[in-house]
């Protein structure tokens, strides 16, 4: 994937591109940015992803934080389109580091140079993302954005983490996570027709096949989330993305190994299992989970500039480079 490079390649420090993608959550979205500006160690720079708000929100971020590069998207792409624009803007700028955030994730302070400083502590070569520990507003760990633990890790891997204070991780979300932009130069953007749903999980498995990935919990974010729930939770008929959009994930060969792909098919299962159990609507569960598993053999998602095309958005230097 073409595209420049920042000036850690010479040598300097990195250059930091802080991703946020927002939908009607003005006001959230206005006290994240605030967190952002007021980090120990700011980021270089912020794009701010509007995907079709109709509250309001593109005039307030003008106002209140004029520096924001603002792309206002004509028509709502999903938090997966969103990212996957956002990740092609930064990495039209040269970003080093991009810093992926949700609308209603709002960072503690130290937040991103606890993340620089465990990427500077790690022995050996740097690792390809590192996430946030994630918490409710009330400072429990939030049981939605949890990373998951990386199987089968080593004592050495673990030994490495934790000389720089963390553990190792497979995958994490996009509630707050830094990654290596060169390792998504050559392994391309988020998958944009996921439209939401594990493609945060698709996009940092695929990154971190063969590299390190960090759980920092250091860096601290608040997810503001409505409730505080898990992933078994009852998401009514969004469920189709959840059900298409995990056979995808299972039926490529990018993301997971076989061993891998065998392992998280049979978690998957147990917690559709108790998504059913646990909902009062289990009728309209079983025409989503119907739909999303056709939709999910029948089909393949397309690449993300394609996706983006036909919503009128050219993604500058984007694409799906080699994979390292």
């Amino acid at each position: 994937m073409p595209g420049g490079v920042g000036p850690a390649a010479a040598g300097g420090p990195p250059r930091v591109i802080a991703v946020v993608v927002t939908h009607n959550r003005r006001e959230l979205l206005l006290e994240a940015l605030a967190a952002v500006h007021e980090q120990s160690r700011t980021p270089d720079a912020v794009i701010v992803v509007d995907n079709a708000s109709a509250d309001q929100t593109a005039a307030a971020v003008r106002t209140r934080f004029p520096s924001v590069q603002l792309a206002e998207l004509a028509r709502n792409c999903g938090g997966a389109g969103g990212f996957a624009y956002g990740a092609a803007l930064a990495l039209a700028s040269a970003a080093d580091l991009i810093w992926f955030m949700d609308d209603d994730t709002v960072p503690a302070p130290d937040a991103l140079r606890e993340m620089l400083a465990a990427r500077r502590g790690y022995p050996g070569r740097p690792p390809a993302l590192i996430a946030s520990r994630v918490v409710w507003t009330d400072g429990r760990a939030h049981p939605m954005n949890t990373p998951r633990t990386k199987p089968f890790a080593t004592t050495a891997q673990r030994l490495a983490a934790g000389a720089a204070g963390c553990l190792p991780i497979r995958s994490a979300s996009f509630v707050s996570i830094l990654v290596d932009a060169s390792v998504c130069r050559r392994r391309g953007l988020p998958q944009a027709d996921y439209f939401l749903w594990n493609d945060d999980f698709e996009f940092t498995t695929r990154l971190l096949r063969g590299n390190t990935g960090l759980l920092c919990p250091a860096s601290v974010v608040v997810h503001k989330t409505a409730t505080f729930g898990s992933t078994d939770t009852d998401p009514g008929p969004r469920f189709f993305y959840e059900v298409r959009n995990k056979i995808w994930t299972l039926k490529s060969r990018s993301p997971l190994t076989p061993v891998e792909r065998v392992l998280y098919g049979g978690s998957t299962l147990r917690r559709w299992a108790r998504t059913f159990v646990r909902s009062p609507d289990r009728a309209a569960l079983r025409s989503s989970l119907a739909a999303g598993i056709a939709a999910g053999f029948r089909t393949n998602p397309r690449p993300a500039e394609e996706v983006l095309a036909e919503i009128g958005l050219v993604a500058p230097q984007a694409g799906r480079g080699a994979d390292a």
